[in-house]
């Protein structure tokens, strides 16, 4: 019981944190939200956490019947959800340097913090994907140790999440205001590189599906 718990708890934790990769998530949210001071940070990194915390469950237990039930594919979950990554992760990209986030408040910057801070930047498309396939095997299971072990493995990413959004700070003032600059275009052209990667993933996907139909192969030439 204990080593099903264990493992279940490893499965989910080491399949989303390279997927989530808190810390990439923590250096782009602090290029959003530069200016905001001690307190604010604090409170944005819960309300992200919490925020992530509700999205990954809810992926969890509930992700393959909400797509199922409006008819969406992880392909098409894919292509919508690299599309919003890619545009966000271009207007960072592009974004001034100057006094745009200079004077961010905490109100403005707790109303990103579900989109697109929580959605997508955090926990974006291929988090929710691998999710989902993780529910999928926890309802096929049925097993209580398993769903324990998931959740406390969902438990630790948030906290994961929480920590690098609260003390990013901290890192960014070792590099500097040069050096966090050339991180948070960085890290943004990766996130852009994600996007674009995620989008191809689900194309690939239709298009396999498309030329594998059974009524395309029987058309006639």
């Amino acid at each position: 019981m204990l080593t099903t718990t264990i493992e279940a708890l490893l499965l989910v934790f080491a399949a989303l944190f390279p997927v989530i990769n808190p810390f990439g998530a923590a250096l782009i949210t602090q290029g959003m939200t530069s200016q905001l001071d001690d307190a604010g940070r604090a409170r944005l990194a819960g309300v992200v956490a919490l925020n992530c915390l509700a999205l990954m469950v809810g992926a969890v237990l509930a992700g393959t019947y909400v797509l199922a039930f409006f008819g969406i594919s992880v392909a098409v979950l894919r292509i919508a959800g690299g599309t919003v990554i890619a545009i966000t992760a271009y207007h960072l990209l592009t974004a001034p340097t100057t006094s745009a986030c200079a004077s961010i408040s905490c109100g403005e910057a707790l109303s990103k913090a579900f989109y697109p801070i929580t959605l997508p930047i955090t926990v974006g498309p291929g988090t929710i994907a691998v999710a989902v396939a993780l529910g999928t095997e926890a309802i096929d299971t049925r097993s209580p140790p398993h769903i324990v072990g998931a959740g406390i493995g969902i438990i630790a990413l948030t906290l994961c999440i929480y920590v690098c959004m609260r003390y990013v700070n901290r890192l960014c003032r070792i590099f500097g205001a040069t050096g966090s600059r050339v991180i948070d275009r960085l890290f943004a052209f990766i996130l852009l590189c994600i996007g674009m990667q995620l989008g191809w993933h689900g194309i690939a996907e239709l298009l396999g599906a498309i030329q594998g139909s059974p009524h395309i192969a029987a058309a006639p030439h």
